[in-house]
């Protein structure tokens, strides 16, 4: 089986990354409470969208990695030989 093992490395990086930010981000979501002013509920709803967005680019992230991975086993090698195949037209 031909698989191209910088890409492979490179998506299983990618997808490492991606899960470490989902997690953190997960770990660091902001919390609102009881009796907020109007300033502090603006602040709130400003860092659960960054959040949320900072979510959504990590899980892109992963996708992209996992691309990565499945595009590596399907990956051929350049010939190093530099030999190129060529057909020959039958002579009738």
């Amino acid at each position: 089986m031909l698989i191209d093992k910088k890409m492979m490395v490179s998506g299983v990086i990618m997808i490492l990354v991606g899960g470490t930010l989902t997690f953190y981000l997960d770990n660091i979501t902001p919390i609102g409470y009881a009796g907020m002013t109007e300033d502090e509920k603006l602040d709130f709803l400003i860092s659960e969208r960054e959040n949320t967005d900072y979510k959504t680019l990590s899980g892109i992230l992963i996708g992209v990695g996992f691309l990565l991975v499945l595009i590596s086993f399907g990956a051929r090698r350049k010939r190093e030989n530099g030999a190129k195949k060529t057909e020959k037209k039958p002579t009738t």
